[in-house]
């Protein structure tokens, strides 16, 4: 039966490709969350002509959320023939900007041997495709399985997944009542099991000063300069430490073993004028001046420490410098999260994987969070992994691409385990 199974999927090659260029041609861009109901109606036809139940869910009033931008989820539902437990897909539908530097039209999903090449084609439109491959196979080879399967296409993950998993484990959608088993195909290659991530503490700093004329600086005071001297003091002081700091996840890559923070952006002084302004700056010291700084922080780390060491930083700076004053706003934070290597969805995958691939998987962790944290905070449901085809360095690169095999590969290691999980 297996062996039936895996030929399913080989046959699914050039529609494994065509879906996978379809979602690509979608320029779900976030932010401001572009194109999210036309991506939910693609998967609605899709899966509705699969055999799913269809919902839609718009996560109203969620950070983003709006009559320009409405932030559409779509989960899709395929019950077996008895009751069972529910294995979940869970598979974000935005992409980043493209950036500079792209050799190839970013939406237009360009084949070239056995790389398919866009914005979001291994994160995470490619794993998205893989799933829906192996669900369909599945369902095809066993009618009779027991349970059910979900598949979901979810908002916002690039920005924090409060307009997607957050709000849906908000309102019972991962409840472990109706939801057993959780995968989520992230690009963490296809021979790797990510159990979880490393914590994210966001925040906005302000330094002051006082607006005067740019030719008497001495009758103002440049904010600008006082922000130089917080980067300065985490060149210092805050970088060192965090570099000294290592932790016992397995996060890849090496460099992300340790605590990491970066300078998200600089605001400073006047703001800029438009591509057809012609004209020259106002002469004006500035009076405020902002960065928002992207802290990463380790399992063994404590939040509350993280935020408290850049605001003991910050007064240090205030009781030794002239005229220093500053605010500081706290945008978000997400604890580390860890699936432990005895759940189930992590052992049967881990099985699935020595299956396909020959070989045992590699546990990993992710420098950066994905929708695991809210599934786990909100939702309470541990049984959850990412696991998906995809190179993980590739994800927000230009020319980002997913290989067609690791897609297929891929889709008989979840199609497997579905059948661990749903066959009686």
């Amino acid at each position: 039966m297996t062996d039936r199974l895996f030929q399913r999927i080989d046959e699914a090659r050039d529609d494994v490709i065509a879906l996978t260029r379809d979602l690509i041609a979608i320029p779900t861009l976030n932010p401001p969350g572009r194109n999210y109901a036309a991506i939910c109606d693609y998967l609605d036809t899709r899966l509705s002509g699969s055999g799913f139940q269809t919902t839609w869910v718009r996560a109203e009033g969620a950070p983003g959320d709006s009559e320009r931008f409405p932030r559409w989820n779509l989960i899709a539902r395929h019950d077996g023939k008895a009751s069972g437990d529910c294995v979940h897909f869970n598979s974000h539908t935005d992409v980043v900007e493209v950036g500079h530097g792209w050799t190839r039209d970013p939406f237009g999903g360009a084949l070239e041997g056995d790389r398919i090449y866009g914005r979001g084609a291994c994160d995470m439109k490619g794993g998205l495709a893989a799933s829906i491959i192996a669900a369909e196979a599945f369902i095809a080879q066993h009618p009779d399985y027991t349970g059910a399967i979900e598949i979901s296409g979810t908002a916002d993950e690039e920005s924090g997944g409060y307009g997607g998993v957050a709000y849906l484990a908000e309102h019972g959608w991962f409840d472990p009542a109706r939801v057993q088993h959780v995968i989520i195909p992230e690009p963490l290659n296809k021979d790797r099991i990510c159990l979880g991530h490393r914590g994210g503490w966001w925040a906005e700093i302000e330094t002051k000063g006082e607006i005067a004329h740019g030719s008497m600086p001495f009758l103002g005071d440049c904010a600008v300069r006082h922000m130089g001297a917080v980067l300065q003091a985490f060149e210092d002081t805050l970088f060192p430490a965090m570099a000294s700091r290592r932790t016992d996840m397995p996060v890849v890559p090496e460099g992300a073993r340790q605590s990491t923070m970066n300078i998200n952006s600089v605001h400073g002084g006047q703001a800029e004028q438009s591509e057809d302004y012609t004209g020259l700056p106002a002469h004006c010291v500035p009076d405020s001046c902002r960065i928002v700084i992207d802290r990463r922080f380790l399992m063994e780390e404590p939040v509350e420490a993280v935020r408290q060491e850049v605001i003991d930083l910050l007064d240090d700076l205030k009781a030794r410098r002239p005229n220093f004053d500053y605010d500081i706003r706290e945008l978000n934070r997400v604890i580390p999260s860890m699936t432990d290597k005895s759940a189930p969805v992590v052992t049967t995958v881990h099985a699935a994987i020595r299956d396909v691939l020959g070989q045992d998987p590699t546990y990993v962790a992710s420098p950066g969070s994905y929708d695991q944290k809210h599934i786990d905070r909100i939702g309470k449901l541990r049984n959850c992994i990412a696991y998906g085809p995809g190179v993980l360095e590739l994800a927000h690169k230009p020319d980002e691409w997913i290989g067609v095999t690791d897609m297929l590969d891929s889709a008989k290691v979840m199609t497997r385990s579905l059948q661990s999980l749903l066959l009686p």
